[in-house]
């Protein structure tokens, strides 16, 4: 897909770029976390050379993330051209593991403040973020998306591995104080994210 040219910073510590991927006839989007120890790239597609530099100004990037076997995107390409690591589950990387890849699993804390949660029943090696700053914000993969014709909502269940697993797994993130939530798949919650998910998944206690 062609590098996307533009960035949506929605935080001081937060930024956002998307693209159309003709392969998979989806809108695809990644996320930017600036901590003390450097940026984070989260399931990042291609980025024009300038709107990368804009991106970092005089920092670093210290890693990236992918939140599912789903989200290789352009991965490889940013680990090589930093020398940094990448942080997934295992089962993310069923072959062609990264040179420099870094185990995670439920609960680690990437860096201070930037914790993980293990996401069962959607695709595999799938992970949701929380980073606390400024009222805290979650970061998903697949599980959750927010686009049309859905909306917010879950994972349609035909792209599950278990829909019932997903939705009770998902059920871990209230313990989270989250103001915004960004998504892989579609627009960003920028308020009140807690309450929304709250009352999405209320209305899934039955299921």
């Amino acid at each position: 897909m062609s590098p996307a040219s533009e960035l949506d910073r929605i935080a001081p510590h937060l930024a956002l770029w998307h693209g159309y991927d003709p392969a998979v006839k989806a809108e695809l989007y990644s996320t930017c976390v600036l901590t003390p120890r450097g940026a984070y790239l989260v399931d990042p597609i291609p980025l024009q050379s300038g709107a990368l530099d804009e991106l970092l100004g005089s920092g670093r990037v210290s890693g990236i993330i992918v939140t599912s076997s789903n989200h290789h995107r352009a991965s490889a390409q940013f680990a090589e051209q930093f020398s940094i690591p990448v942080f997934a589950r295992c089962q993310t990387f069923s072959d062609n593991m990264p040179r420099q890849f870094r185990k995670v699993a439920d609960g680690d804390e990437i860096c201070d403040g930037l914790l993980l949660s293990s996401i069962e029943g959607a695709a595999a090696g799938e992970i949701v973020l929380h980073y606390a700053p400024s009222g805290g914000t979650l970061i998903v993969g697949d599980a959750l998306i927010n686009f049309e014709p859905y909306g917010f909502t879950f994972l349609p269940a035909k792209y599950c591995s278990n829909e019932k697993e997903m939705r009770r797994s998902l059920r871990k993130l209230l313990r989270y104080k989250a103001e915004r939530m960004l998504f892989a798949h579609g627009s960003p919650i920028l308020s009140r994210a807690s309450d929304r998910l709250r009352g999405l998944l209320g209305d899934s206690k039955g299921d």
